[in-house]
C-alpha cells in the first residue's frame, strides 16, 4: 500500500471552511481556525458533550451490563435518546468544519475520545447508583447530571462564520451517494460495525467463564475504552497526513489480528486482557477514518456536504450496530460443541470470534477497491 501524504491546504476548498469570503476586510475579525481559545474551547465542549451524551448510552447498552438490558425492554426508549442527543450533537459536526481545517482529522479523533473516556468512568459509577438506588431513582440523577453539565458547555458550541454567511455557502445534494467513492466507502463502514460493538457485549461474561470476578470482568470493557482514547486521537493524526485508504488499512489489519490470533486463542484472562488493549486502540479508532473518507467523497462530488455525508457514515454504522445484536444471538445458538484443543475457537463463542474477525477485515474494503481506481 503506497503511503500517499495528504496536502490539506491543497486539498480543501477554503470558502467551504471560511477561509475566503465576499467581504476580505471582515476574515480579519473571525477567530482564527485550526488554533486559538475559541477553536479549543469549541473542542473541549465537543469532548465533554461526547462523552455525556454518547457515553452512558453507549456503555449502558454495550457494556456487557446485563441489569440494564433486562429493565429496559422497550426500545422507544432508546430511540427517544438517540433523536435527543443526534439534536444535541449534530451542531458540533457541522461547525467543526468551520474552526478546523488542517487539523480537522485530529479535531474529530480528539472529540470522539470523549467517548472513551466516560466509558473507563461512567460503567463503574452507573452500577455503584444501579446497585445503591435503583434504576428509577439512577436515570433521574443521571438527568440531572446531564443537564447541569451539559448545559454550561452550549456557550461555546458555536459556528465560527456569521449564520447569514455559511447558510448561502452550498447547495443542498445528495448525488454523492450514488458515487463509487462513497458506495465502497459506507459498504466498508456497515460490515466493519456488523462485528465492531461484539466483544464489548459479551467480554465481561467470557471473563467471568475463565474465573474473573465482576470486577475483573468489567475491567475487559474498560481496557478497551482507555485504548480506544488514544487510538482515536492517533488515528485522527494519521487521516490529516495519509489517504483514507491508509488509515483504514492501519485500523483494519490491527482489529483483524487482534481478533483471530488474540481473543481466538484466549484461554486466560492475560491474553484476554490483551486482546481489550489491541482491539479497543485499532477498532475503536475505525470512525476515527471519517474525516479523511468524508474528505474523499467531497472530492469526487464538489457539492456533497461533508456535514451530510458524516450524517450517512453514521447511519451505515447504526444499521450495522442494531443487526448485529440479532445476529450475535443467532451464532451462539449455532455454535459447535466445546472443543478444548481449539482454543476460545472451540468454546461457545467461536463462531462470533471468527465472524468479528471477518467483519473486521472486510471493513477495509476501500483498501481493495482504491488501486481498481474505483475510489
Amino acid at each position: 500500500m503506497e503511503l500517499e501524504t495528504r496536502h490539506p491546504a491543497r486539498d480543501e476548498d477554503p470558502t467551504r471552511s471560511g477561509l475566503l469570503t465576499d467581504e476580505p476586510h471582515d476574515e480579519l475579525q473571525l477567530p482564527p481556525v485550526d488554533g486559538g481559545k475559541d477553536a479549543w474551547l469549541f473542542l473541549a465542549a465537543g469532548f465533554v458533550m461526547e462523552a455525556l451524551v454518547w457515553g452512558k448510552f453507549l456503555n449502558s447498552f454495550h457494556s456487557g451490563d446485563h441489569v440494564l438490558k433486562a429493565r429496559f425492554r422497550f426500545r422507544f426508549r432508546g430511540i427517544a435518546y438517540g433523536i435527543g442527543g443526534n439534536l444535541a450533537y449534530s451542531p458540533m459536526i457541522i461547525f467543526m468544519n468551520e474552526w478546523f481545517v488542517h487539523k480537522r482529522g485530529l479535531a474529530f479523533g480528539t472529540m470522539w475520545a470523549g467517548t472513551g473516556v466516560s466509558g473507563v468512568v461512567l460503567p463503574l459509577v452507573l452500577q455503584w447508583l444501579l446497585n445503591a438506588y435503583g434504576h428509577k431513582t439512577t436515570l433521574r440523577i443521571w438527568a440531572v447530571t446531564l443537564f447541569l453539565l451539559a448545559a454550561p458547555l452550549l456557550y461555546y458550541v458555536k459556528p465560527r462564520l456569521p449564520i447569514s454567511r455559511a447558510s448561502s455557502v452550498r447547495a443542498f445534494d445528495l448525488s454523492f451517494l450514488w458515487s463509487h467513492t462513497f458506495l465502497i466507502f459506507q459498504m466498508g463502514n456497515i460490515v466493519e460495525a456488523l462485528g465492531y460493538f461484539l466483544p464489548t457485549i459479551y467480554l465481561p461474561t467470557i471473563a467471568r467463564t475463565l474465573g474473573a470476578s465482576s470486577i475483573l470482568a468489567s475491567l475487559t470493557v474498560i481496557l478497551c475504552n482507555l485504548a480506544s482514547v488514544f487510538g482515536c486521537i492517533a488515528m485522527g493524526h494519521l487521516v490529516d497526513r495519509y489517504h483514507a485508504t491508509t488509515c483504514i488499512l492501519v485500523s483494519t489489519i490491527g482489529s483483524t489480528l487482534a481478533v483471530f490470533f488474540l481473543w481466538g486463542f484466549s484461554v486466560s484472562l492475560a491474553p484476554l486482557y490483551m486482546f481489550c488493549v489491541v482491539y479497543g486502540l485499532f477498532a475503536g479508532s475505525f470512525t476515527s477514518t471519517w474525516p479523511a473518507i468524508m474528505n474523499e467523497v467531497v472530492k469526487k462530488s464538489q457539492l456533497a456536504d461533508p456535514s451530510i455525508v458524516f450524517g450517512f457514515l453514521a447511519t451505515g454504522r447504526g444499521i450495522g450496530n442494531i443487526v448485529s445484536g440479532p445476529l450475535s444471538d443467532a451464532l451462539i445458538k449455532g455454535s459447535w460443541s466445546y472443543d478444548p484443543s481449539a482454543f476460545a475457537y472451540g468454546t461457545t463463542y467461536g463462531t462470533l470470534i471468527i465472524f468479528t474477525g471477518i467483519t473486521a477485515l472486510f471493513g477495509g474494503l476501500s483498501v481493495v477497491g482504491r488501486p481498481f481506481k474505483l475510489i
